[in-house]
């Protein structure tokens, strides 16, 4: 499974959300931090995978979240509170494209209280999610043009009074039509812990709640475990979850009380020595691919869709133990754990239907806990992608085209053959130089990693040669660092290369940008040459720009960057030239300031435009003058005057910017470079 996006609020259909549109033509709502830092990561990708139009469902309500599984493209609306799913249109093309698969997950119990509690039950689950076991799984659901209600249960409170009976069961959440003849789907709320006195027993619920513990005194025996109810909604199977268990009154005394069930299984009995453990919860990732491990929903910033685990039962006394939320699930299924002398009980986790768990010693006095709210789920199918050609990278959809983008080193590996592919290669970038400690010398800024690109119409296509995958074969996809800066304590270094290599391919290689020139003869570059070169510095010339391996320097079969700007000589002494980019020259040091690292060029090929490849700024002069220079700006932008190189963009191959004359001062280093393929889809 793949996302495409998270959106709160309006469809993504209001909008093409591409950053570059006026206002960032994003349609309605916000995209939620993980799919905002995705289409960061991807280069401002806007979320136009290049799918076929939606020939699915339009509705609007809860959260809204479009991923693909497979070839399928889905939409899911996720509900955390109560509301509306509106269906304004029907689907046009889509086989079965009105039939709507659900997640209906009541409000846990509450756990019971009183120092040996027993944990509440799960919330009912009702789904019929293909992978949903039997005898849970329920039939399809068909949708008309209409409001359907959304009701997402509370989870009940936890006990408070030892005379009370079992903690407040959860509250129901349902899905359906308020029309003449609605059809619900209707999830039961998790029955309630029971406490330790009379009559200690847990609730019947969408899954029950665990007995009671007795205990010494008037009240010796334990409670009995709750049990399942059937859902009351028309739809067959009727089960919703799994009875709580039991404190067993012929072991008394009896210090633990019983796990809460769950949707996956009953609630473990409490023992003399420990609390049960909750029932299992159920995974049901119906609203996109396992992102944790952990309880809640799926997907971008999500959870790993697990739902309906039982509380863990309380134990009173030492060495006892008490019961974990969720039994086999453990802490992914949302179930609340169980106190014991050591630790407090917890709260069945929020919109996962988990039951609350159940009070121990250490909470004595204190309360059972709450259980989790419910959740609903609805999702649908919307669309489908082209079959995939190769694995490997990032893999992105724009204008009919499959985009692989290469962060870091991987494998591209062919499924069918590819006779023709564009690339755009870059390399990491070197490091801005290094000045030196005591003197009037400064550093120039590192060059840009090498690009090469077979990108028709490209300023850097010229003379590149064509690429073909054939298949199935596995081609190494190496992506550069850039060029480590660090202290005052060594020279400058040149970026990595990048490449693309393969048993049946010329291997394509840009050249990683040169280090930019620092103070002679400790603090020298290790090579000021490169795909682009770094800027002069110290008594270091400017470096030239890349060409293909093995030509002599700024000979360019195949330009990949231009030269560094060359130093200056100051009032107080040199300043850096910047680095070289993979657009410009770098510019020279003047009068005290850093030399401009050169611009780097755009791509467009995944949607919107990105620049790559521009060179680091040159160090200035500081200390000598009433007024420090600034450094300068590009890629990395140079050291400031009292400040410290920065570090070139990751994954854009720019070059570091140039150190200045302190003896704190750190040069930058230079950013990874990437690589990206793409084909016709």
């Amino acid at each position: 499974m793949g996302y495409l996006g998270r959106r709160i609020g309006l469809s993504q259909d209001n909008g093409d959300s591409n950053p570059g549109g006026a206002g960032g033509a994003v349609g309605g709502g916000l995209l939620d931090l993980f799919a905002h830092g995705y289409f960061e990561r991807q280069g401002d990708i806007y979320n136009n995978p290049g799918i076929a139009p939606s020939s699915g469902l339009t509705a609007t309500g809860g959260v809204i979240s479009d991923y693909t599984d497979g070839s399928v493209v889905y939409r899911a609306h996720i509900f955390t509170s109560s509301g509306t799913l509106n269906v304004t249109a029907l689907s046009e093309n889509i086989t079965n494209g009105n039939t709507i698969e659900y997640l209906v997950v009541a409000g846990g119990g509450g756990g019971g209280n009183d120092s040996r509690g027993g944990g509440a039950g799960a919330g009912g689950l009702r789904s019929n999610f293909p992978t949903i076991p039997s005898p849970f799984k329920t039939p399809s659901y068909t949708v008309e043009v209409a409001s359907y209600a959304v009701t997402v249960g509370a989870g009940g409170a936890g006990g408070q009074n030892e005379s009370d009976p079992a903690a407040p069961n959860g509250g129901f959440s349902r899905f359906g039509s308020p029309g003449t003849n609605p059809v619900w789907v209707y999830a039961t709320g998790g029955g309630g812990g029971g406490t330790r006195d009379n009559p200690r027993d847990g609730a019947d619920g969408g899954s029950g709640g665990g007995g009671g513990s007795g205990g010494s005194g008037p009240a010796p025996n334990g409670g009995s475990g709750g049990a399942t109810q059937t859902s009351p909604d028309p739809l067959s199977p009727a089960v919703q979850g799994f009875a709580g268990g039991s404190n067993e009154p012929s072991l008394e005394p009896q210090y633990g009380g019983g796990g809460g069930g769950g949707a996956g299984s009953v609630g473990e009995d409490g023992s003399p020595t420990y609390g049960g453990d909750g029932g299992a919860g159920l995974q049901v990732l119906i609203a996109g691919p396992q992102q944790s491990s952990a309880a809640g929903v799926s997907g971008p910033g999500g959870q790993g869709g697990w739902f309906a685990g039982g509380g863990g039962g309380g134990a009173y006394n030492g060495p006892n133990v008490a019961g974990k939320g969720g039994g086999p699930g453990g802490p992914y299924a949302g179930g609340g754990n169980g106190g014991d002398p050591g630790v407090n009980n917890s709260a069945g986790v929020y919109a996962t239907g988990g039951g609350g768990g159940g009070e121990g010693l250490f909470g004595e006095g204190v309360a059972g806990s709450n259980g989790g709210s419910g959740i609903v789920v609805v999702r649908y199918q919307i669309g489908s992608i082209p079959t995939l050609k190769a694995t490997g990278g990032a893999i992105s959809f724009y204008s009919g085209k499959t985009i692989h983008t290469f962060r870091t080193t991987g494998t591209f590996v062919t499924t069918e053959a590819i006779p023709s592919a564009e690339y755009f290669i870059v390399a990491g970038g070197g490091s801005g130089g290094v000045a030196s400690a005591y003197g009037a010398t400064d550093a120039g800024g590192g060059g840009a990693g090498g690009v090469r690109t077979n990108v028709s119409g490209h300023p850097l296509a010229t003379n590149n040669p064509t690429l073909a995958f054939t298949s199935p074969v596995t081609y190494t996809i190496t992506v550069g660092a850039g060029g480590a800066g660090g202290l005052l304590t060594g020279a400058s270094n040149q970026g990595v290369a990048s490449s693309v290599n393969g048993p049946d391919v010329t291997i394509i290689t840009a050249m990683g940008g040169g280090a930019g020139g620092g103070a002679p003869p400790s603090y020298s570059p290790t090579n000021w040459d490169g795909g682009s070169g770094g800027g002069g510095g110290g008594d270091d010339p400017g470096g030239g720009s890349g060409s293909y391996p093995g030509s002599p320097r700024n000979s360019q079969p195949y330009r990949q960057g231009y030269s560094g700007g060359n130093r200056a000589d100051g009032p107080f002494g040199y300043t850096g030239g910047g680095g070289g980019g993979a657009g410009a020259t770098g510019g020279n040091g003047n009068n005290g300031q850093g030399g401009i690292g050169a611009d780097g060029v755009s791509l467009s090929i995944t949607g919107t435009a990105v620049k790559y490849a521009g060179g680091g700024g040159g160090g200035p002069i500081t200390g000598y003058s009433p007024t420090a220079p600034p450094g300068g700006f590009g890629g990395g932008t140079g050291a400031d005057g009292a400040g410290a190189g920065a570090p070139g963009v990751t994954n854009t191959g720019g070059g570091g910017g140039g150190a200045t004359t302190n003896d704190a001062s750190v040069n930058g280093s230079g950013g990874s470079g990437i690589v990206i393929i793409a084909y016709p889809s």
